[in-house]
């Protein structure tokens, strides 16, 4: 029999628990950090490390891809920066390139700090 990490249940029941915006958030949250995580390890020349939370941060966009509404202007320009954004990871997992990592996490840092704003609007408004 083995016990469930407490933190490991906690984030399980957050994800299944909130609001579609608050998973959003999350996902935006998870692929800055599996960025920089990229990018430590690639500093560090572990570039297996480097390359399985660069995939991570990959399986994130995917997953952002394919939950956006279609039919609207702002799903389909997220679309084109999602698959840019891939694009790029994938590149930077190639060339072993921080300066591309750094590239990218500057548009998720971006993007993540903009649904904190929007969704900080949208509580101020209910």
């Amino acid at each position: 029999m083995t016990l469930n990490n407490p933190y490991q249940t906690y984030q399980r029941q957050a994800v299944t628990t909130s609001k579609p915006e608050d998973l959003t958030f999350m996902l935006y949250q998870g692929m800055v950090k599996f960025i920089r995580l990229s990018n430590i390890a690639l500093q560090k020349n572990n570039f297996e490390e480097s390359n399985k939370n660069n995939v991570r941060a990959q399986d994130i966009l995917s997953e952002l891809m394919v939950t956006l509404k279609k039919g609207y202007e702002v799903s389909d320009s997220l679309l084109s920066l999602y698959d840019f954004m891939k694009f790029r990871l994938i590149e930077a997992n190639i060339k072993k390139s921080t300066e591309i990592l750094e590239e990218v996490e500057g548009y998720a840092v971006e993007l993540m700090e903009t649904w904190a704003t929007a969704m900080k609007q949208t509580k101020i408004k209910a």
